[in-house]
């Protein structure tokens, strides 16, 4: 059921995203489509990479913090680690940097050029646990997806 969602979702995004090749653009639209198309979230949105920290981006959500250092937080030690976060509890997590107080569980995947990172996409839940493994799946293709579409 979920990887059908995830498959149409994509195509969305495709759609969303050809000829698309302002990078803020894109991505405000792949988050608003994030943001109307998945369920249990408080916050999606990108962080982007400027400086050896990760700076605000567009985003569908409450109120965010501004700057991040690589390596802090779910979404520093994603960046770092150019590698996808899936946290059941984020309360659990050491070092989480708490944005927002009703955030419990998160998901963060790095956008990568050329295997460099150029940002991450951040999305919370209210709800622990709310991503598993066909989420994380399913999301890791959305930003292949739009990778391709905007680095070719």
């Amino acid at each position: 059921m979920k990887t059908e969602f995830y498959q149409t979702l994509n195509r969305q995004a495709q759609a969303l995203l050809q000829g698309e090749d302002d990078l803020v653009a894109a991505m405000a639209n792949f988050s608003a489509l994030l943001n109307d198309s998945l369920e249990d979230l408080n916050w999606v949105g990108f962080y982007l990479l400027k400086d050896e920290l990760l700076v605000l981006g567009p985003f569908q959500g409450r109120v965010a913090c501004t700057r991040i250092p690589l390596g802090r937080g779910v979404c520093g030690s994603a960046a770092s680690e150019k590698k996808t976060l899936r946290v059941a509890d984020v309360h659990q997590f050491s070092g989480h940097i708490a944005c927002d107080a009703a955030s419990n569980s998160e998901i963060v995947i790095p956008v990568l050029r050329d295997n460099r990172l150029i940002a991450v996409l951040d999305i919370d839940s209210p709800k622990l646990a709310r991503f598993d493994e066909n989420d994380q799946i399913g999301l890791e293709n959305l930003v292949s997806s739009f990778e391709n579409a905007l680095f070719g």
